[in-house]
């Protein structure tokens, strides 16, 4: 029996799930690609300074994305709406801090579009929320 989100926002968090979890994949099995993708320039092997942890902090992160996006999805398949709400503040937070990143020249100009890809996730899982709530408020 194949089983799929029951709701609007169980997709928005199904979709936000495997995006992630095949970018953790990514860091992991390619991490100069996922470096690029996010607008850091990679260090060719061999040319990192000793003491450059870039590589075991990517591979935490990247494990951590992989996790993550595993467990949106599972929580997408339960529908588990309390779990989507939490998701919404905190992945604005994420976009806040990411975009202050670049903003104060911490993190290139690439890095933007991972906050904002927080960020438009979150609106989206929230209006979907929204969306249902309403919907179900409705007398029939």
């Amino acid at each position: 029996m194949r089983r799929l989100p029951r709701s609007l926002s169980g997709w928005t968090m199904a979709v936000f799930g495997l995006l992630a979890a095949a970018l953790g994949v990514v860091g992991l099995v390619a991490p100069d690609a996922l470096l690029t993708v996010m607008g850091f320039e990679p260090v060719p092997d061999g040319a990192r300074a000793e003491g450059d942890h870039t590589l075991v902090f990517l591979t935490a992160s990247s494990m951590a994305a992989l996790n993550m996006g595993v467990y949106y999805v599972l929580a997408a398949l339960s529908d588990w709406k309390a779990f989507f709400r939490w998701t919404v503040p905190f992945r604005l937070l994420t976009c806040a801090v990411f975009t202050l990143a670049v903003v104060t020249e911490r993190a290139p100009s690439g890095f933007l579009g991972v906050g904002l890809w927080e960020g438009l996730g979150a609106v989206v899982t929230g209006t979907a929320l929204w969306w249902e709530e309403k919907r179900s408020a409705r007398p029939a």
